[in-house]
């Protein structure tokens, strides 16, 4: 196999903004990331639930509720 066609890896030292930190290898030294397994609701068994019943009930007071209003005859 030709030498110059791979890439360089190193230790790669990896910051998830939850304040994980973690060493793998990579063609980075660093990187910082959003998310990691230890904060993804996934992984974690944490979910985090919105609220959508005040968004619905919001999106209805400002445009009205379209199913119940009956059309006039």
């Amino acid at each position: 196999m030709k030498s110059t066609i791979h890439p360089k890896y190193f230790d790669c030292k990896v910051h998830c903004g939850c304040g994980n930190n973690f060493v793998t290898r990579a063609t980075v030294k660093e990187l910082r990331i959003e998310i990691c397994s230890v904060c993804h609701p996934f992984y974690s068994g944490k979910q985090k639930f919105v609220d959508a019943a005040g968004r619905i009930d919001s999106f209805k007071r400002r445009y009205g509720d379209k199913a119940s209003v009956k059309p006039q005859a």
